[in-house]
């Protein structure tokens, strides 16, 4: 396999942890929350929800998986922070991705009314 195709396949994959990573609502709420600027611990994130903190740990680490969120450790505790790169990134990506339809649909319409 090429370079070329080895890093589009690697950036598919990037992509679809990403996009995997914030199909779930839980996962969602975690990064809405991080969202807002300072980095918060697990007992933070976990407050005012059913979840238990086991279970904000292993979304956390789904997310961080994805890119999306990064642990910092401060004293005996980990705060998550948010990283909107990734985000950016597939902003991109759908961008292009609809640029392309756009286009394939603008030659379908040229098409059909010549």
């Amino acid at each position: 396999m090429s370079r070329t195709a080895l890093k589009r396949r690697s950036d598919l994959e990037e992509r679809a942890t990403l996009f995997a990573a914030l199909g779930d609502e839980t996962r969602l709420g975690i990064v809405g929350k991080l969202s807002g600027g300072a980095p918060q611990s697990i007992a933070r994130l976990a407050e005012g929800s059913a979840l238990t903190r086991q279970a904000v740990t292993k979304h956390l680490r789904v997310l961080e998986g994805a890119g999306v969120v990064h642990s910092v450790k401060s004293g005996r505790e980990n705060l998550f922070a948010f990283r909107p790169q990734p985000l950016k990134d597939l902003r991109a990506y759908l961008d292009q991705v609809s640029n392309q339809w756009d286009d394939a649909l603008m030659r379908l319409k040229d098409f059909v009314e010549k």
